[in-house]
């Protein structure tokens, strides 16, 4: 009888971090690969990359980004800048007795991970971008960008600096919110191109008024809007909004790596439906100057933001060949 594989499973650990602590979850054994979430979200949107990475001969580490989940949730708005987070990535690299890891991140988990890879090369030796393609910091004020956008209505992450705003319209029914969130951004659920999308607010709306109002995405379960609603439910919005507040922290903190290139290995994996492949089209345009170490970019055809929930064998295949090329490399 050939030997039994060893069964690897789901471990929550908490590690101590700049801010307090930061919750993960791991799986495997191996090199290190850190996951890092977008919004809004946590460590559970890798529940399908988590056992599929540690069968591939990875330790595979989902983290609770600061304002999330377990992780520590500071009171000061400036403690969730782009630095800060950076500080936790490395943090929990070094709790897990490694000097480097691959980092890969989805929607703003995408920009955390670049922007750690940026500022700490020597930690992070490849990036991994899922949703949101990397863009070198530098150009206008972001507010000032924002505020330029939609004409009448109001662009979504305008609509979500005001502290309390946001909160007033999520908080009273956040499972609600979070199904419709999920739902406007889903390839199968998602308006017509045509409708209002879900990135303006009409005048004295909420965000909400755009989401659709038929079923769920068939990635998101009962179950699974159960574990985001919870968390929220329980934590509140604030930290997790918090990262839009500190985007012209992060101009200005960033203003020396301007125009500056990932020159790791990296990755881009995009929804074919995602909007963010039409606004950010010069960013994908501009990666043969932007991410000269890019192994891999592959837009997947009918899916949505949610690239990693949506379409999880494809996003697992990618990753696991990605990652054995660096390997072999």
């Amino acid at each position: 009888m050939p030997p039994q594989q060893p069964t690897h499973h789901l471990t929550h650990r908490l590690v101590p971090s700049p801010a307090g602590r930061v919750h993960l979850v791991e799986q495997g054994t191996g090199p290190l690969v850190l996951l890092v979430h977008g919004f809004p979200e946590s460590w559970y949107s890798w529940r399908h990359q988590l056992p599929a990475l540690a069968a591939a001969g990875y330790r595979a580490v989902a983290i609770d980004v600061r304002g999330y989940g377990r992780s520590s949730r500071p009171d000061a708005p400036d403690a969730y800048r782009m630095t800060e987070l950076v500080a936790d990535n490395v943090a929990v690299v070094h709790a897990l007795g490694e000097r480097s890891a691959v980092i890969v991140g989805h929607d703003w988990g995408s920009t955390i991970a670049a922007d750690s890879a940026l500022l700490r090369p020597d930690v992070f030796r490849a990036v991994g971008l899922l949703a949101v393609p990397y863009s070198p910091p530098g150009g206008p004020r972001p507010s000032t960008v924002f505020a330029s956008m939609g004409g009448d209505e109001e662009f979504y992450v305008s609509y979500f600096q005001e502290p309390g705003r946001a909160e007033a319209e999520i908080e009273p029914d956040v499972r609600g919110w979070l199904a419709g969130f999920y739902a406007a951004l889903s390839a199968d659920t998602m308006p017509a191109p045509e409708a209002p999308g879900p990135y303006f607010v009409g005048p004295g709306g909420a965000l909400r008024d755009r989401f659709p109002t038929g079923p769920r995405p068939a990635w998101l379960g009962e179950a699974d809007l159960d574990v985001y609603a919870e968390e929220f439910e329980r934590t509140g919005m604030s930290g997790a909004l918090a990262r839009y507040r500190n985007m012209d922290r992060d101009w200005e903190d960033l203003a020396g790596r301007t125009g500056a290139p990932l020159t790791q290995p990296s990755l881009f994996v995009g929804g074919g439906l995602d909007a963010s492949m039409t606004w950010m089209g010069d960013a994908i345009k501009a990666f043969p100057v932007t991410l000269p170490g890019l192994r891999s970019s592959r837009i997947l055809d009918g899916c949505g933001h949610w690239v990693q929930q949506e379409r999880p064998e494809e996003t697992n295949a990618i990753l696991t060949d990605w990652l054995a090329a660096l390997s072999a490399a």
